[in-house]
């Protein structure tokens, strides 16, 4: 018989909010997430508005230098994983942290991180480019972030599916455990890619592809 697998604990870095109970609540609600974009000028872009998360601090939840560190995707993974871990009541010690394993889906990575460092190496020149710029940017860093801080030693990997790939996260941490290789698997997906280059080329895309809508966001909608 296959292996039972079971979900013990949620966390959640959302538009509609920062922990599961505050979504859950807000989606109830009938509320949406959805704004003007304030993260940057978008006046130029043929679509001004998208689902943004709001209120979230992350110098508060990893100390400024940790937090300089990760791109705002990882950022998102990590601070969900351990709403995760407190909502499951999980202990991580030494007896049990090889069977804890992560896997993190995402579908463009540290796009934010690229985009800045890009913009860095033009206007100052690459000896001011961040060490930190290759790794903080990487697919797989939201993964390992997690394992870093909490001293998880299992298993580790990202999936990169585009807009599948939280599901398929949670599909692969699933087959882990049903093979024995973890007990235990922190699963999911993060992304943080309303910056200027990925929102202009989706507006581009308009044209062509439809990819988003350029009507204005709708009154009443939530910023």
């Amino acid at each position: 018989m296959r292996r039972r697998v079971v979900v013990t604990g949620l966390g959640c870095i959302s538009p509609l909010g920062n922990d599961v109970d505050s979504l859950w609540r807000n989606i109830l609600a009938g509320k949406s997430g959805v704004g003007k974009i304030t993260h940057y000028d978008a006046s130029e872009h043929k679509t001004r508005f998208a689902a943004q998360v709001k209120d979230f601090d992350p110098v508060n939840l990893f100390g400024k230098v940790e937090a300089r560190r990760m791109d705002r995707f990882s950022q998102f993974a990590l601070a969900a994983a351990q709403q995760a871990v407190t909502d499951s009541g999980l202990i991580i010690d030494d007896e049990i942290r090889d069977r804890i394993g992560v896997v993190i889906g995402t579908g463009i990575g540290g796009l934010g991180t690229l985009f800045e460092q890009v913009r860095v190496y033009y206007d100052r020149g690459p000896s001011r480019v961040s060490p930190f710029t290759v790794p903080m940017m990487l697919p797989d860093s939201g993964a390992g972030m997690i394992a870093i801080f909490m001293g998880i030693r299992g298993p580790n990997m990202a999936v990169v599916t585009a807009c599948a790939t939280g599901t398929n996260a949670v599909g692969e941490a699933t087959e882990v455990i049903r093979r024995g290789m973890a007990d235990v698997m922190l699963a999911g997906g993060s992304e943080a890619v309303i910056v200027p280059i990925a929102m202009a080329s989706l507006s581009v895309m308009v044209l062509s592809l439809r990819a988003m809508t350029t009507l204005n966001a709708p009154p009443g909608l939530s910023t």
